[in-house]
């Protein structure tokens, strides 16, 4: 009985609660490598695009599969989506070189060598700027389509990483200031990399990243949907990228379960139940470990979800429970099941029939 009031208290199975809150503005989608992220972020993105003015979906994996999974060619411009008004897309690479960030170059190259001296502070200056470019677009909500687990904690890293950098930026600039105005006199670029210049620049990065990194942890603005599949290394991968968010003060309350597989077919295949059986252990386990997460199953496909239609389809699973086409036990599933063994019989029996005609043969 217990049981019962516990299944009624659970959040709803669904990414409902993600259209609901129309306050978001960052919605964050990660996990372990391979397990349907870039699949999951695309169907979010055209999900948001049904109920807000306009959506922007970034990919900041190296690897970049959002082209394949529009089957469109994007870049780190935004483009429309094909077949939409208000979905646009764009895939942009966090580490670039320093004269991919504006305001490093010049004679001195100052704020460059220092970025270089400090580790991962060019990553996030890349970030801070893209951020700094996406909110001067003023789109509704962004969703981010994340690289595997640690790069995605690194990117959440970026806002304290800059921080701590451009503090250390500050110091060196208080100690070292006289001569870098005697070096900067000396070749005639006073105005433009003069101390003034500089310090303007440093803390208009400061300030980006200080209202950004307040935004990323208001649970009204932000939140963190973690992707996973039902095996033992994406549970531990889903609990460390949960502590880290939690340890961040980034809100995250919905967990995907991709690639289940429902016990619905005809299953004979001793894989098949054992893979049925193994997945049901730890899909029981992310029940236990996040009974106030509003957990999504989805089911595995035999064929890839690719494409603007094929993803509108399978986005249905994110919005209602995935029920078995015929209920185990029913006298449909049995009659199906019957079925299923009679071919295979008769498959079987015409393969032993080959088979002697063969050593007849020989």
């Amino acid at each position: 009985m217990a049981l019962a009031v516990s299944d009624q208290e659970m959040p709803e199975g669904t990414v409902q609660n993600i259209l609901d809150q129309e306050s978001l503005k960052w919605v964050f989608v990660g996990g372990k490598g391979g397990v349907g992220k870039t699949t999951c972020s695309s169907i979010l993105s055209i999900l948001l695009a049904r109920v807000r003015p306009s959506v922007l979906i970034i990919s900041t994996d190296p690897a970049h599969n959002l082209s394949d999974a529009f089957q469109q060619r994007f870049t780190k411009a935004p483009t429309l989506v094909n077949g939409f008004t208000n979905l646009y897309a764009m895939e942009v690479d966090p580490s670039v070189e320093n004269e991919d960030i504006p305001g490093v170059d010049g004679p001195d190259n100052f704020v460059s060598e220092l970025a270089n001296a400090i580790p991962g502070i060019d990553e996030a200056m890349s970030f801070a700027e893209m951020l700094k470019l996406v909110q001067t677009m003023d789109y509704s909500v962004i969703v981010f389509d994340t690289a595997p687990t640690g790069h995605t904690l690194r990117l959440l890293q970026f806002p304290s990483t800059l921080e701590k950098g451009l503090a250390k930026m500050m110091t060196l600039k208080n100690k070292f200031g006289g001569l870098l105005s005697q070096m900067t006199r000396l070749f005639g670029a006073e105005d433009e990399f003069g101390e003034d210049a500089i310090l303007g620049r440093l803390e208009g990065m400061k300030d980006i990243i200080e209202q950004v990194n307040k935004q990323f942890k208001d649970p009204d603005l932000t939140t963190f949907i973690c992707i996973c599949i039902p095996e033992f290394l994406s549970l531990y991968e889903t609990e460390r990228l949960v502590q880290e968010l939690t340890k961040f003060e980034i809100d995250t309350h919905n967990i995907i379960i991709n690639q289940v597989i429902h016990d619905e077919e005809a299953v004979e295949s001793k894989l098949l139940k054992a893979r049925i059986r193994m997945q049901q252990k730890y899909v029981d386990q992310f029940y236990v470990l996040y009974d106030d997460f509003h957990i999504t199953k989805l089911p595995l496909l035999p064929e890839e979800v690719c494409g603007v239609e094929a993803l509108k389809s399978f986005s249905t699973h994110f919005l209602k429970a995935y029920e078995p086409s015929v209920a185990r036990g029913s006298v449909e599933d049995l009659e199906r099941r019957v079925n299923a063994l009679k071919q295979e019989l008769k498959d079987t029996e015409a393969e032993l029939e080959r088979a002697r005609k063969g050593k007849q043969k020989v």
